[in-house]
């Protein structure tokens, strides 16, 4: 089964709640924040790792789970399976503006023809970064994240989304679920090959 969890890591940007967070984080993870330069990435940072300790103390899920981190504005989202010999992605993104040069460029052309059909300016915004979740969530599933060719793939839209064409290597059945939540702008999804995800996304509102 794999799971997938939400917070929101603005609390962080307070220089007082950052630092009680960050004093829990193993060194590895805290000199990977003290790399990064803003606010918001380091708030980013600490977050995601609060919230897959969290996630493993209320679940029992060993260290070496089956894990991936996403992260985009205010919110962190972590996807655990209970098996660590399944594939899992996710991937989390705050709705911005349609890139069209983007789409056109990267994705495959049923992706971009998709998009460019929808009559409105939000609903091409809302089809990119559907996709994009989609695509990221994916490629971050086989290990190799943005190493990977974005039109190596190529995604059908349904409830659920599936692959159409995907590369020789990564052969293998890969399952999507997408996540929505009212009044929060952002596009989500986690990709496994885990046939049994929870459609139910766990918002924690506290880390």
């Amino acid at each position: 089964m794999v799971r997938a969890w939400i917070a929101e890591a603005s609390p962080l940007y307070e220089r007082e709640c950052y630092e009680r967070y960050y004093r829990t984080l193993p060194e590895f993870r805290r000199k990977k924040s003290d790399a990064l330069r803003s606010v918001e990435m380091k708030a980013q940072s600490v977050g995601v790792w609060a919230l897959w300790m969290k996630i493993r103390r209320e679940y029992g899920l060993p260290e070496d789970s089956a894990v991936n981190f996403s992260h985009s504005g205010e919110y962190v989202m972590c996807a655990a399976a209970d098996s660590k010999s399944v594939r899992v992605g996710c991937d989390l993104e705050k709705i911005g503006v349609f890139r069209e040069n983007v789409a056109r460029r990267f994705f495959c052309p049923e992706e971009y023809e998709t998009i460019m059909k929808e009559k409105t300016e939000e609903g091409r915004t809302q089809l990119f970064y559907r996709y994009w979740v989609l695509k990221e969530s994916f490629m971050k599933a086989t290990g190799r994240g943005m190493a990977l060719p974005v039109n190596s793939f190529c995604i059908r839209l349904g409830e659920p989304p599936v692959l159409i064409r995907q590369p020789a290597e990564f052969s293998q059945e890969y399952y999507y679920v997408e996540y929505k939540i009212d009044a929060v702008p952002y596009k989500m999804a986690v990709c496994s090959t885990d046939k049994e995800t929870d459609i139910g996304l766990h918002m924690e509102l506290k880390l």
